[in-house]
């Protein structure tokens, strides 16, 4: 049988290790898909470079329209990136009735309903394994392996970069200034790593997951998005004598109790117990809880040329082995058929429930600790666990840490409100949330 015929968008980091990985398995590949699969066009603005990784046997050109003009292209992946051109070139393929692959999250988190349903009205596929958790097969956990499953929570370590600084400033003291320093000088951040480290990446990747679980369109815009940049070393210390430690989540969750949906990124306390607490480095991670599986836990690389790579092939073999099904009776890769999404809302942040971790400098004075406990129980909060320490800013004032039980976080809000206007607190407080993910 002929092999399917695949053009390449965009030969960089990706682009380069899809490449090899296909020419390198290329016969394991052809047993699994039951065909071959060969890229035999590529575009890239530099033509040199291009050639210089894929050779003679390939067409190189500097226009991408090309490669989706080409009659002969059965599979076109998006590797450029970003919103703008991306997009442009997607639809452009799905009208020219190619499926496409790709591993843009921040594309598919803001315009991933649009681009399925016009996907669907064209009998074309979209995959996108590369999009969440590089390496990791979650989202073909999400679509196959728990489809008997009625998903009730996500949390998942989705941004490597983020949980290679927060590993670094627990192993070593460090606030997050010095080590993001660090970072960038061995490569793990961007020049710029803002969409990192604010947290829009992982947000980019839970809107994603929280749309296939839940059968609702992809709403990056209603996602609650914190990033690492505030958080002090003291807090990363605290938390370890408590028993927990500090991890950038992206989250999504189940609410029937208020038919809704959370969906935020933040700084999360995880007990150091849990498996996914102990993901270090660059490493990635989702826990996902099923109610007939229980909780299971995916981890791997989450980046790289040839781990993203290793998701971007898995779905061109997808897509081969779906090729000549009936694209009447094909259900879109994002698990479910875009005229039947459900219309549940993403909640607001002050209607999510979780529990907290508080860090008060307060003055060494008799009676502060009672006020704060009587603010809270008139909130209807309760406590966990107290620890108070000396503060690093003098004698007269102390570190009063708090963990609470699960809360309303508007409940908490409030709470914070009155407890800063306390003469006897004496620097902002420091607030973070807590899952047990049990």
């Amino acid at each position: 049988m002929k092999p399917i015929q695949v053009g390449l968008l965009g030969i960089g980091t990706v682009g380069s290790g899809t490449f090899k990985v296909l020419t390198r398995n290329q016969a394991e590949i052809r047993r699994r898909a039951g065909r071959g699969i060969e890229i035999t066009m590529v575009a890239d603005l530099d033509t040199a470079r291009a050639k210089s990784i894929v050779g003679d046997g390939v067409e190189v050109v500097s226009d991408a329209r090309a490669v989706i003009a080409n009659p002969a292209i059965d599979i076109v992946i998006e590797l450029i990136g970003g919103y703008g051109i991306a997009k442009t070139l997607v639809m452009e393929a799905i009208a020219a009735g190619k499926h496409v692959v790709t591993a843009n999250k921040a594309l598919l988190a803001v315009h991933g309903t649009e681009i399925f349903a016009a996907a669907r009205d064209k009998g074309v596929m979209v995959a996108f394994e590369a999009a969440v958790a590089g390496g990791i097969p979650i989202i073909k956990a999400l679509r196959e392996g728990l489809t008997a499953n009625r998903i009730e929570w996500i949390a998942g370590i989705i941004n490597g970069t983020t949980n290679f600084i927060l590993s670094e400033m627990r192993d070593k003291g460090l606030d997050f200034g010095v080590v993001l320093k660090e970072a960038q000088r061995l490569g793990y951040a961007e020049a710029d790593p803002t969409f990192d480290i604010e947290g829009v990446d992982a947000a980019h990747k839970a809107t994603i997951m929280s749309a296939i679980a839940f059968g609702v369109p992809v709403q990056f815009d209603k996602a609650h998005v914190e990033g690492i940049t505030k958080l002090q070393a003291a807090d990363i210390r605290y938390a370890e004598q408590l028993g927990y430690r500090i991890k950038l989540l992206g989250i999504t969750k189940r609410r029937d109790d208020v038919g809704g949906i959370e969906l935020r990124v933040h700084p999360t306390l995880v007990p150091a117990k849990r498996l996914i607490a102990n993901v270090e480095g660059a490493m990635n991670a989702v826990v996902v809880q099923g109610d007939a599986v229980g909780t299971t836990l995916y981890y791997g690389k989450g980046a790289g040329a040839e781990p993203t790579a290793s998701a971007v092939v898995a779905d061109l073999v997808d897509i081969t082995r779906l090729h000549t099904a009936d694209p009447d009776h094909r259900v879109p890769h994002l698990a479910f058929q875009p005229d039947e999404l459900h219309d549940t809302p993403i909640l607001p942040i002050a209607q999510v429930i979780t529990s907290f971790y508080l860090r008060l400098q307060v003055a060494d004075q008799t009676g502060v600790l009672s006020r704060i406990t009587t603010i809270l129980a008139e909130h209807d909060i309760s406590i966990d666990a107290v620890l108070q320490r000396e503060s690093a800013e003098g004698e007269k004032q102390t570190d009063l840490i708090i963990l609470t039980h699960d809360t309303v976080e508007g409940r908490m809000r409030e709470a914070l409100a009155k407890m800063q206007a306390l003469p006897t607190v004496l620097a902002p407080i420091v607030n973070l949330r807590k899952e047990e993910l049990n």
